[in-house]
């Protein structure tokens, strides 16, 4: 991965790097995520003290997360801390949803973690990383994304609205067709693979190809250091807020349905009276397979 990590929305990326994290640095983690406002608060004596560690067990966390040192993650912890503060965000973030809640208590904390989910998904995203991955989309005679079970689907989904704007884009789910088509990609063109936790072979497989043929490599993964976002050239990261019964990959479809969202508005900005035309066009030939209103 080329570049300095993005410390914005540092508590997300905590959150869900954290437990795999060497033992030292996650009771770091654990401290925080345990009282982020009161980490922001300590110093990091006490931060040392309190996870068991020393103070620059403490430093090398910071400079995990793209850090210089303690004094900057305690900034962002306490920026991100009074907003959520101000936004109530933790009203039923981290509630466990059994099975005899009421529906609208379920609802609830769903809603929340979506909602907060999306919040440091935008924090931590890079609008310089989304501009540059446009601008290559734009570009490109082909563009091809990938991703394998439930990533597949988010491929299929911005997939399907780049092609309806007229950017020449082929999404798979099945890892031969993504393999075929990355080993016929070359300079100019853009591959993009979605991984949650970025160590899917498949992925990696096909992203690999794709950089051997010359084309700009991009991640799509809640993990900054992971295989995938080490393999790539552009690293757009994910927050995954894991809830009862959406773990994992799961949780964070939301997220990197956002951050391609985020690249597909780009690319509609850089080929505005294009993508006016093709919605035009494409309405008017979908219009008599609606229903007409009463």
């Amino acid at each position: 991965m080329k570049g300095m990590l993005v410390v914005a929305g540092a508590l997300g990326r905590i959150q869900t790097e954290t437990p795999a994290l060497p033992e030292a640095l996650r009771r770091v983690g654990e401290a925080i995520l345990a009282d982020p406002a009161g980490a922001a608060r300590s110093t990091i004596i006490a931060l040392a003290e309190r996870s068991g560690s020393s103070p620059a067990t403490v430093t090398r966390f910071c400079r995990v997360f793209g850090f210089t040192g303690y004094a900057g993650l305690r900034v962002a912890l306490a920026t991100e801390t009074g907003r959520a503060s101000q936004a109530n965000w933790d009203a039923s973030v981290g509630h466990e949803i059994g099975p005899t809640d009421p529906l609208d208590a379920a609802i609830g904390v769903m809603a929340a973690a979506d909602s907060r989910l999306i919040r440091e998904t935008a924090a931590q995203l890079d609008a310089g990383t989304v501009a540059k991955v446009a601008d290559a989309i734009v570009a490109a005679r082909r563009v091809l994304i990938f991703g394998v079970s439930i990533s597949g689907g988010v491929a299929a989904m911005i997939g399907g609205r780049l092609r309806r704007i007229r950017v020449p884009c082929w999404s798979h789910a099945d890892a031969h067709e993504a393999l075929a088509d990355a080993a016929l990609l070359a300079e100019r063109d853009v591959a993009i693979g979605i991984s949650h936790q970025g160590r899917t072979r498949e992925v990696l497989e096909s992203l690999a190809e794709a950089g051997d043929r010359g084309a700009l490599t991009v991640a799509v993964t809640s993990f900054a250091r992971s295989p995938l976002a080490e393999l790539a050239e552009e690293v757009l990261t994910t927050a995954s807020r894991e809830t009862t019964f959406r773990l994992g990959g799961l949780a964070a479809v939301h997220s990197q349905l956002f951050v391609l969202d985020a690249v597909y508005v780009a690319v509609a900005q850089r080929t505005y009276g294009q993508t006016n035309e093709a919605f035009e066009l494409t309405i008017r030939a979908l219009e008599s397979h609606r229903v007409e209103r009463n």
